[in-house]
């Protein structure tokens, strides 16, 4: 009997993801490359802050302009870092469910995704900035974290916030990375 590899699931087992919540969200370039921004600043007195590349302007104006168009998403804050982006979302409402007569514009790329608003924004911003680059830059997969109650939310917060201070020191920055920039 042939055996598949399956992937293991990164979704909360017994969630619905369907439901209205806030979410941490973090997306990431493919093979982690860091194109979107630089941080400038590192010195003991400079704080260190991002400078958007072109890239990472095209995926500011993106997740700006999907947080104006959904009424019922609401980008609460958010940082693009040089090969990945965090953004604290609140689903205010499912309007992606079939049952609610909603149209949720633009259509998913993945059918079974249409009843997880979370997921829905992170295809369409996907969809959105790789017709503007002209190609795909970003893995195939994100990572997402329901935020459970205000002390996690202003964790997550505080987390987007100093992003940028601690770059020098995360696990996705390597001088091997540095070569791409």
């Amino acid at each position: 009997m042939e055996q598949t590899n399956r992937r293991k699931s990164p979704r909360y087992q017994g969630y619905d993801y369907g439901n209205a919540g806030i979410y941490f969200i973090t997306i990431c370039t493919k093979n982690r490359i860091p194109i979107l921004s630089r941080i400038v600043g590192t010195g003991v007195l400079d704080c260190p802050e991002t400078q958007l590349t072109t890239y990472g302007e095209t995926a500011d104006i993106i997740i700006r302009q999907l947080n104006d168009f959904y009424d019922h998403l609401s980008v609460e804050s958010y940082v693009i870092m040089p090969n990945h982006i965090h953004i604290l979302l609140w689903v205010k409402e499912n309007k992606c469910t079939p049952d609610k007569g909603q149209s949720w514009t633009p259509v998913p790329t993945n059918v079974r995704r249409a009843n997880n608003a979370c997921s829905q924004f992170v295809s369409t911003f996907k969809r959105f900035c790789n017709k503007e680059y002209g190609g795909n830059i970003w893995q195939a997969r994100f990572y997402d974290h329901i935020i459970r109650n205000p002390e996690d939310y202003e964790a997550h917060l505080q987390y987007i916030d100093e992003n940028p201070v601690k770059w020098c020191i995360d696990e996705l920055y390597t001088a091997e990375q540095l070569k791409h920039i």
